[in-house]
């Protein structure tokens, strides 16, 4: 069966005490959405709630008033505060029976371990038998499909990972079998060196402009602002189109802050830039601590552009392996112009490649002076031919002082050699 909507509507909820106390960070449901999004469906809501019955049947009755989909992770472990199987047989009605492929599949999962198999771990092949099994090849407790009231309940494992292979395996598939959705085009801009309300202000005509079925997002992150047209419409193609005229109009009125027309972060725009130009780069991290580095290697590929990084976290480091002058470090101090000038020069000639990022600051909450408050920071990125540095005077907390340096770092770089 397939039921065409103008609008197809979901709600996702997490199961879990630890998610409610702020021990396990919920990734889960910005997941989803994402996927939902991408398939025309429009998430209305994100629930998080703990193991508790009453709020488990309490959600799932509010959720199933007002969304086609519900999708629900968690509690579907081996231990005893997993009780989400047991309220689902209740609002669901019928009994929990084994299922037999998730029975082998559990059994052959700890015999190949070496590893004896406890009732409980047993227990994870009983399932409601009104559900639909949703086989799991990542885990032991399997994904379930519940249809109530011409609405969809899916209850999936909390374990990212899991979650993902159901959704992707199961979980999708299904759900644009049974609904035909609008179609939803998104394109971003990436732009930095100007605030939020200034982008906005320049923006003024352009989104009074927009037809309603064409919407602007404006999504601040580390230093950098996505501009993000989303259109509505009923096929792909046609949507497409009609958004592309607006976003080449858009990316004409911002042409001198841009740093992409592509939704990526900013060491993949840098490393698209440097494997174009067949170029390497190196860094030397002091206040960054490797997360330059960090940001770069999770590239796919970024072996062929990325040789590597000196973490000159300590003043003797700086002056043993990148050279830093003693009177350097003594005259101007580490936060300085001067070191970070020396620290890219020792780097270029210790790594040997075509281009370097060389970052020193104060990151906080503690090291600051008068002089050189928290958040300094010295920014030097170039080539041996052409450095050039910058100063940032940041206003955040430690990780967010170090997530902007690395930004900026990266975006130095980006514009000298663009």
């Amino acid at each position: 069966m397939t039921i065409q909507a103008d609008k197809v509507v979901a709600s996702i909820i997490t199961i879990g005490d630890e998610l409610l106390i702020g021990q396990t960070i919920d990734t889960n449901s910005a997941w989803m959405a994402q996927q939902l999004n991408a398939m025309g469906i429009w998430v209305h809501r994100r629930v998080a709630i703990g193991d508790v019955r009453e709020a488990i049947l309490e959600a799932l009755d509010r959720e199933g008033a007002v969304s086609d989909i519900v999708l629900i992770t968690g509690g579907l472990g081996p231990t005893a505060d997993d009780i989400t199987k047991p309220v689902l047989c209740e609002y669901f009605g019928g009994k929990l029976v084994r299922d037999e492929a998730t029975y082998l599949q559990v059994m052959e999962f700890f015999e190949s371990r070496g590893l004896p198999t406890l009732q409980r771990n047993v227990d994870q092949s009983l399932v409601p038998d009104v559900a639909t099994v949703l086989h799991n090849t990542r885990g032991t407790a399997p994904g379930m499909w519940f249809e109530k009231d011409e609405k969809i309940y899916v209850s999936m494992p909390g374990v990212p990972h899991e979650m993902k292979g159901l959704m992707s395996d199961h979980v999708l598939p299904r759900l644009q079998e049974y609904f035909q959705t609008p179609a939803i085009v998104h394109q971003t801009l990436l732009t930095s060196g100007m605030g939020e309300s200034f982008i906005a202000e320049r923006l003024t005509h352009f989104e009074a402009s927009l037809p309603p079925h064409i919407k602007l997002a404006y999504l601040p992150s580390y230093g950098l602002l996505k501009l993000r047209l989303t259109a509505f419409g009923a096929d792909k193609l046609s949507t497409a189109a009609a958004l592309s005229i607006y976003f080449h109009q858009m990316k004409e009125l911002l042409a001198d802050i841009t740093v992409t027309d592509e939704d990526l972060p900013m060491g993949e725009v840098l490393g698209k830039l440097l494997k174009e130009k067949g170029k390497t780069v190196g860094t030397a991290e002091s206040c960054t601590g490797g997360f330059i580095a960090h940001n770069i290697t999770l590239v796919p590929g970024s072996s062929a552009w990325y040789k590597g990084s000196v973490v000159s976290y300590a003043n003797e480091i700086k002056s043993g392996l990148l050279g830093v002058k003693q009177e350097t470090l003594q005259a101007n101090g580490a936060v300085s112009e001067a070191v970070v000038r020396e620290m890219a020069r020792g780097a270029l000639q210790q790594l040997k490649t075509d281009y370097i990022i060389a970052v020193s600051g104060i990151m906080g909450p503690d090291g600051g002076t008068p002089e050189k408050p928290v958040g300094t920071v010295w920014i030097a990125a170039g080539s041996a031919k052409e450095l050039v540095t910058v100063k940032h005077q940041l206003r955040y907390d430690r990780l967010n002082n170090i997530q902007m340096t690395a930004t900026y770092a990266m975006n130095e770089l980006r514009k000298l050699i663009v």
